[in-house]
């Protein structure tokens, strides 16, 4: 049985840190006035620490020729996770609508499932740049809506900040719908079949 190796080990530690994330962007834990202070910068800082690893393990894997299956499965699912994460988190704080993870989260699950649908079929669709910058835009807005939420933005600063992040969402936005067109004609023939027949619900 072949070992985990590095590059996947730090991808699982990137998932299990997720939790932490959300400890210091929901946490109270009294609301002290230090905590209501610096509860954003730290939540942000761990958000990007995650986010930064992503690099990380990719670019172990390559060095230390520890590519594998479960690596190219884990890697994506930890990225969608801790966007999920600090999307939903967002929501409950009522930084950003829930219309906009909705179509974040909506355009995940859409493409992860067209993603298995391909490799039942035996076939790869690369990831396109769209995807990887839209990833990008997702995360500095993240960042930014975080980043909003501190007392220590000065009251002036209010609306540029306001201004700045959702500019940012409204990217990662359009490049979330353009990624998604772009990935569904780049697998229009798995959409249209044929399709593996040895499942009776295959045909649905």
């Amino acid at each position: 049985m072949k070992r985990i190796g590095l590059a996947n080990w730090i991808t699982i530690v990137r998932m299990t840190f997720i939790p932490v994330f959300l400890v210091f962007l929901l946490g109270q834990f009294g609301n002290t006035q230090a905590w209501v202070i610096w509860r954003p910068w730290l939540a942000a800082a761990v958000f990007t620490v995650l986010a930064a690893t992503d690099a990380v393990d990719g670019y172990v894997a390559r060095a230390r020729n520890e590519v594998t299956t479960f690596g190219k499965f884990l890697d994506p699912l930890a990225d969608k996770l801790l966007v999920t994460a600090a999307l939903v988190g967002l929501v409950q704080l009522a930084a950003v609508p829930g219309w906009v993870a909705i179509v974040i989260i909506s355009r995940e699950l859409i493409v992860s499932g067209l993603r298995m649908v391909a490799v039942a079929e035996g076939r790869v669709i690369a990831a396109s740049n769209y995807g990887k910058v839209k990833t990008f835009f997702q995360i500095v807005a993240i960042i930014a809506f975080i980043l909003r939420e501190s007392t220590m933005v000065p009251a002036s600063w209010a609306s540029a900040a306001s201004a700045t992040a959702w500019f940012l969402m409204g990217i990662a936005l359009v490049l979330t719908v353009v990624s998604a067109v772009d990935y569904f004609y780049h697998a229009r023939h798995i959409i249209t079949g044929p399709w593996s027949s040895g499942d009776p619900g295959a045909t649905r």
